[in-house]
């Protein structure tokens, strides 16, 4: 039996950004997660013995970057790519989602600050995230120092890059442990306005609004990540539409029950484990788009999240 939403979710909701995406602007949309974010600063985040701000190599220059780690001694290394519909988001609305990471998986942590359109349209987010993680693997002596134990990671479009990454890491030959992809983006073709594209996710219409995101919000997104619809049928954009998932790095994949989002991310699971490559899913049932950050409020979102990151470990410690 499918659960309710969450009650202290519920709460929360009405509290949450994005909510208007017929005036929303870039740098209102940025400003609502970063807004969201300092509203948290009263509570202690989640302590790490290391944070530092660094820089690693993108696809046209340096991009920031934030290294966090316990411990000195050699660990895995994960790279992250934070969410916000690839328009916003940033080192500080994801600081504490990149803490809870190191300590409940052991590994060393770099969060990447990647370019973000309408400034840079896609794929310049794709592009960054890939030569970040190569820059990464090329140094990796001045992360976590074990090539066999690389992972990538990320929430929502962050999960979409994550995703899109491992694929380009297989075909390119860098060799990662895994890819934890939470409640990823994986089909963009139609821009989430199509409606034979969108009738193939009943969640797009079952969760397409009061639940955080909504289905205009990613048509929102969409619109600013692509310069041209056609771009969404890329692979590179959309996992899900890759011809052959054969040989990608294990993953974990989460999604939400409440998230209109949920039916791709399961597709692509579904897809991963028909092309032989080791899932695990979980479902988030009563939890919502976002709960990664709400463990702090909701009980049951900080459980499902941390069941993620716990497998996400094993995948870490087994290396390739």
């Amino acid at each position: 039996m499918v659960l309710p939403l969450d009650p202290v979710i519920a709460n929360i909701i009405p509290l949450l950004p994005l909510r208007e995406p017929a005036t929303m602007t870039p740098q209102s949309c940025r400003e609502s997660l970063r807004a969201l974010a300092e509203a948290r600063k009263a509570v202690p985040p989640p302590p790490v013995d290391v944070v530092s701000d660094v820089e690693v190599q993108g696809a046209a220059g340096k991009l920031g970057a934030r290294l966090y780690r316990n411990g000195t001694g050699k660990a895995p290394t994960v790279i992250f790519f934070h969410g916000g519909g690839w328009v916003a988001g940033d080192l500080e609305t994801h600081d504490r989602q990149a803490r809870n990471l190191v300590i409940e998986t052991g590994a060393v942590v770099i969060s990447v600050d990647y370019r973000q359109p309408p400034e840079t349209r896609f794929p310049g987010a794709f592009e960054d995230a890939f030569a970040a993680i190569r820059d990464v693997v090329a140094r990796i002596a001045d992360f976590g120092g074990d090539l066999a134990r690389v992972g990538v990671a990320g929430d929502s479009a962050g999960g979409n890059l994550a995703a899109a990454t491992a694929l380009a890491c297989r075909d390119a030959g860098v060799k990662l442990a895994a890819q934890l992809l939470v409640y990823p983006v994986t089909d963009v073709v139609g821009s989430f306005a199509d409606a034979a594209e969108n009738a193939k996710f009943p969640s797009r219409a079952e969760n397409a609004e009061g639940y955080f995101l909504t289905r205009e919000t990613m048509q929102w997104f969409a619109g600013h990540y692509l310069a041209d619809k056609a771009q969404g049928a890329d692979w590179r954009v959309s996992p899900l539409r890759a011809k052959s998932l054969a040989g990608v790095a294990p993953a974990v994949v989460t999604t939400a029950w409440f998230d209109p989002l949920r039916d791709e991310g399961h597709a692509y699971a579904k897809a991963l484990q028909a092309a032989g490559v080791p899932v695990t899913y979980h479902t988030g049932e009563g939890l919502i788009h976002g709960y990664f950050g709400l463990g702090e409020a909701s009980e049951a979102a900080r459980a499902e999240a941390e069941r993620a990151r716990a497998d996400f470990k094993v995948l870490l410690e087994r290396g390739v």
